[in-house]
């Protein structure tokens, strides 16, 4: 395992996965409600925007590897799965919209792991939907996290709607992956 600072930055965004998810556990007379949505907004903000500078950092320092290229998705798969269960248990998002992104998720990786395995990587790279959706997502979870309004803004109304719109896009997404892939499934069998 390489040792550099994207590599840092991705172990440090998975370290921030229990303290968002934590501070949810704490008696309400440590910290209060409304400062529990705050630091957990702030922490899982702080571990979206290590996912974007970790990236940027390997490709300008030029310090890309095989084991950064394995960790980040997994980082990022794991962080937005807490926050998604997280959100699910505080009643903030249905249960189904997290099946939904969750699942996909995990089939997207096995569908990109097998096609890796057939040197097919290439074919499921990535796609335009995917990175919506990913921002609609990145988007949602922080204003569902904080959840107070900020006066007449309502962060948890905005972030349901984007949440929808990330659920749909995972959706459209996978249909994207699966139609470029099930040829090569068909092939093979």
């Amino acid at each position: 395992m390489p040792f550099n600072l994207p590599n840092l930055l991705t172990w440090l965004r998975i370290i921030l996965i229990p303290l968002f998810v934590g501070i949810f556990y704490f008696e309400k007379s440590w910290v209060s409600a409304p400062n529990q949505n705050l630091v957990a907004t702030i922490i899982f903000t702080a571990a979206a925007i290590t996912d974007w500078l970790d990236g940027w950092l390997a490709r300008k320092l030029n310090q890309t590897s095989a084991f950064g290229a394995f960790l980040d998705p997994v980082a990022d798969k794991l962080m937005v799965a807490a926050a998604l269960i997280t959100l699910v248990q505080l009643e903030r998002v249905d249960a189904i919209i997290a099946l939904i992104i969750i699942g996909r998720e995990i089939a997207v990786s096995a569908l990109r792991e097998w096609m890796a395995q057939i040197g097919e990587a290439k074919s499921v790279a990535v796609s335009f939907f995917g990175k919506i959706k990913t921002a609609s997502q990145m988007l949602a979870i922080p204003l569902l996290l904080y959840h107070d309004r900020i006066g007449a803004f309502s962060p948890q109304q905005v972030g349901t709607w984007l949440i929808y719109i990330a659920a749909l896009l995972t959706l459209v997404s996978m249909a994207y992956y699966l139609k470029v892939a099930l040829p090569q499934a068909w092939k093979r069998t």
